[in-house]
């Protein structure tokens, strides 16, 4: 990171970015893995969980919670230690990540509501990672929750580049895991959730619910990847796990029952959300074990991330399991443990078994990285770098980010950046904070006052990182 614009940034401001990139992109991707290699372009899967804690998983630190695919799948792939979501909460997270733009200059920064149903939509027209690999030739899918855009709206998956779309378009109504209907792209897909279970009640028979959202789009997921195994294909494979129903449910952790954990003498909602992301964690071991059954296994690359760090709804305790691990803050924070997430990659012959890497990444990355993947051009200005150099094992060549940039806008705008071991944070009218990471990673010492030349070159930073927004202005 340097104080001064790098040379990619000015072609970004410029609109020169994209073409320039797209060319040294291709170029370098076959210099990577040779001409042979690039013939067939790699499947790609994005697994993004919902909620899910850095320190949830078991190669993060989670010591009670059982994620042993997850694992494995670190263990067989590469493990990022200092990854970050696009921001603090859903919607804008997962713009980011489909449009490799950090909140700064993204659409939709917040979850803003659009009535009857749905969020800010993205508009028509706006450049997105699958509308990319749709146009290079990959059949593309989005399983799971969308939230960038409700029915009838310019942001429907379909309208954004997914060639098909099974799950939930508006994220409030997926906080409901027995709901009446899904998406199955634009047309609702009734559901059976009130069936007779045969014992009489007061009003005459009772009702069970059995259709469990969850199992629902695992199994889609699955059915995409045996239907298009012919590749080249991109899954955005998006479960609601371990998010809570915070519309009611059981403890507001609503799974059909607590597995494992049944018999654990904790409150029950601690039990559903131990069940919730071990459940997940099997859903992942099918995914790879139905890759590696039809053959698929070596040419396909998975990531796994999560879109902000662990929440407190629904009953859930961060602190009960450590979610955060030793960081500071939640889900709604922009401190590291809101926004530093899980980030495994697997992709066998490719990224070697077991690797580690400390490089600095974010959400935005992933268009330029699965752009360069696939030979296309990233087709716009991005906020992203290719992750492949750190991928495929050549540290030597990643560039490097100058800093990173996040804002937040419930109850006022908060505005977060890291720039090398810098964390600065800064509330809409307060003083900025800044951290040191490097010796303080659970952001507990503000020095500010003693690095006042560090605190000068990221207040630049914060001013010149975003573009005004009507939606979302800089507010107290």
């Amino acid at each position: 990171m340097h104080p001064t614009i790098s040379r990619r940034r000015f072609l970004q401001s410029t609109g020169l970015g994209a073409a320039t990139l797209a060319l040294t992109s291709c170029d370098t991707f076959r210099n990577r893995l040779g001409a042979a290699e690039t013939a067939r372009k790699p499947n790609i899967v994005f697994i993004l969980a919902d909620d899910l804690g850095r320190g949830d998983v078991g190669c993060y630190g989670q010591k009670q919670i059982q994620t042993p695919h997850l694992d494995r799948m670190a263990a067989e792939g590469m493990r990022f230690t200092d990854h970050y979501a696009g921001t603090t909460v859903c919607a804008p997270s997962r713009c980011s990540l489909m449009t490799g733009l950090h909140t700064g200059h993204t659409h939709v920064r917040g979850n803003r509501e659009i009535q009857p149903m749905g969020q800010l939509p993205l508009p028509e027209g706006t450049v997105t990672l699958p509308r990319i690999l749709q146009q290079t030739g990959y059949r593309t899918a989005l399983v799971g929750k969308w939230g960038l855009g409700g029915p009838d709206s310019t942001g429907t998956p379909n309208r954004q580049g997914f060639d098909y779309f099974f799950g939930y378009l508006c994220q409030r109504h997926a906080h409901n895991y027995y709901p009446e209907f899904l998406f199955r792209n634009d047309e609702r897909f009734p559901l059976q959730n009130e069936v007779p279970d045969g014992r009489p009640d007061g009003a005459g028979v009772a009702t069970k619910k059995v259709e469990y959202s969850a199992d629902l789009i695992e199994q889609e997921a699955l059915k995409f990847v045996e239907e298009n195994q012919g590749g080249p294909f991109f899954l955005y494979f998006a479960p609601t796990l371990p998010h809570a129903n915070n519309e009611g449910g059981k403890s507001g952790m609503e799974v059909p029952d607590y597995g494992i954990y049944a018999g654990e003498t904790w409150p029950d909602a601690q039990k559903g959300h131990a069940a919730m992301i071990t459940r997940l964690d099997s859903a992942v071991g099918r995914l790879l074990q139905k890759l590696k059954d039809l053959g698929l296994d070596e040419n396909t690359i998975v990531f796994f991330a999560s879109d902000n760090g662990p929440h407190s709804e629904g009953g859930a305790d961060p602190d009960f399991f450590d979610s955060n691990g030793p960081l500071r803050g939640i889900k709604r924070d922009l401190y590291e443990g809101g926004i530093r997430v899980p980030l495994l990659a697997r992709w066998p012959g490719r990224i070697a078994a077991g690797a580690v890497t400390e490089h600095v990444s974010a959400f935005w990355d992933f268009l330029p990285t699965c752009a360069e993947l696939a030979g296309a051009a990233p087709g716009a200005a991005t906020d992203g770098i290719s992750l492949l150099p750190t991928l495929l094992g050549h540290p030597a060549q990643q560039a490097q980010h100058e800093f990173l940039y996040w804002e937040f806008h419930e109850g006022g705008s908060i505005q977060a950046l890291r720039m090398d071991r810098w964390k600065a944070v800064r509330r809409y009218g307060k003083d900025m904070e800044l951290y040191d990471l490097q010796t303080d990673p659970g952001e507990t010492k503000n020095v500010a006052r003693y690095q006042s030349a560090v605190a000068a070159q990221i207040k630049t930073y914060l001013t010149a990182a975003r573009t005004e927004s009507e939606f979302w202005p800089l507010k107290g």
